[in-house]
């Protein structure tokens, strides 16, 4: 349980649940007129901090810098939205739905602040009260609740949200590698021929045409082709990075707690779960 003295503590800290996920930052305690007891901590949640909700801190325990209380996180967003007037109280009737919806009785509420000594009368207990502004408590309100014979039962429920993480980076990389090629081309080239003909009529006189007995020597050039290797830059392609959004399915397992209740009916009927 919360004292007065530990508010200073729990205002603008982390709330965490008791499985140690954090819920919020804690904005506003809500005592008690009669008591001056902590009964209710407004916590700030959501992604910026938009939604505030509701909590007891009956059975909640200040632990080194925050705040524990015995309720999962989804529990205390769901919680029902109340409306605190200019005055800075809880109707009896928001306080009502408040109690019902975290499934702590009212009678047995009002029992453990009449053990306590507080000045309750039958069948009635003080609103909780809140200061406008956080880190300032405010003033309880009063009102009468008539205590309710009913039993509320409460179960618990698993809201599975989900958060964006970095899985890894990919980036464009730009190197030079030098790779061997080959292609076959044709190639031409001149070689010797020797040709010979026989002195005919026809071509008697140039073959006379020189010195009957000499020594000549007649020259021919050859001509060959040769490959000629050059290189052109060509563009052949455009690369890019770019993202495509895939959606899987997976399933989240988790424990959820149901409260039943059985009914102990006279001549011997057996109870029945609820």
């Amino acid at each position: 349980m919360i004292t007065q003295a530990q508010i200073p503590v729990v205002l603008d800290h982390p709330v965490y649940d008791a499985t140690g996920d954090k819920i919020g930052e804690a904005k506003h305690v809500f005592v008690d007129d009669v008591t001056g007891r902590p009964d209710w901590v407004s916590v700030k949640t959501g992604f910026f901090g938009s939604g505030e909700s509701f909590v007891p801190i009956h059975d909640a325990s200040v632990v080194e810098d925050h705040l524990e209380v015995p309720y999962p996180k989804g529990k205390v967003k769901d919680a029902p939205n109340v409306d605190v007037d200019a005055g800075g109280h809880l109707s009896a009737e928001e306080e009502r739905r408040l109690y019902e919806y975290y499934g702590i009785r009212w009678d047995s509420t009002l029992e453990r602040d009449d053990r306590a000594g507080d000045a309750y009368s039958a069948g009635t207990a003080g609103t909780a009260g809140t200061a406008a502004d956080a880190g300032t408590v405010g003033a309880a309100g009063t009102a009468d609740r008539a205590a309710d014979d009913a039993m509320t039962r409460s179960e618990e429920e698993m809201h599975v949200g989900v958060e964006q993480l970095q899985t890894g980076k990919a980036r464009l990389r730009k190197y030079v590698v030098t790779e061997e090629v080959q292609q076959t081309i044709p190639l031409r080239h001149e070689e010797v021929v020797l040709e010979r003909e026989p002195v005919t009529d026809a071509n008697r006189d140039a073959a006379l045409s020189g010195p009957e007995i000499t020594e000549a020597e007649h020259e021919v050039t050859l001509h060959a082709e040769r490959p000629v290797v050059e290189t052109e830059v060509t563009p052949v392609e455009r690369v890019r990075l770019g993202t495509e959004e895939v959606t899987d399915e997976e399933t989240v397992r988790g424990r959820v707690r149901k409260e039943r209740i059985e009914a102990d009916l006279p001549d011997d009927e057996t109870g029945k779960d609820r």
